[in-house]
Order: structure tokens, then C-alpha cells, then sequence
């Protein structure tokens, strides 16, 4: 599947995993739970997760931590898929 298409289904997608003041480790185990389960994923980094970082790094770590890629960011809201 491509980018584009990975990114039309992303759009209509609810959010289902929130990294907050837990940091990414907080969230690595349920994030593999639900790609187990579903190839496309919505995070959603809340402010005490990002602690200044921009959301994309955060994102991009996520997603190596998981082995999944990351189709895009918006806003504080990333698309992970594997």
C-alpha cells in the first residue's frame, strides 16, 4: 500500500493510544498489542510527552521502537504502520 493511501485511511482513524507525562516506554507494549491487531495506528502526544521536543522526533522514536513506520505527523498526532 502506498503513502497516499496509508494516509486517506489515517485521516477517518480515532486516536487510540495517548503518550503522556509516561513517556514513550509507557506506551511501546500497547502500541505492538494494537498493531498486532490493526496495521494503522493514531497516537497522540500530549504536552508532558513532548517536553519541547518536537512531536516528530518523538514519533519517529516511537516508531523504531515498535518496528513500524511513520506515515506523517500533524499537529502533535502521529500515524504509525506495519
Amino acid at each position: 500500500m502506498d503513502e497516499q493511501e496509508l494516509k486517506r485511511r489515517a485521516h477517518d482513524l480515532d486516536v487510540t493510544v495517548w503518550v503522556g507525562k509516561g513517556g514513550i516506554d509507557s506506551v511501546v507494549d500497547e502500541l505492538n498489542d494494537q498493531l498486532a491487531n490493526e496495521n494503522l495506528i493514531k497516537v497522540k502526544f500530549l504536552r508532558a510527552a513532548r517536553a519541547g521536543d518536537p512531536t516528530e522526533e518523538k514519533a519517529a522514536d516511537l516508531a523504531d521502537r515498535v518496528n513500524g513506520q511513520l506515515i506523517e505527523t500533524r499537529g502533535h498526532t502521529a500515524v504509525i504502520y506495519r
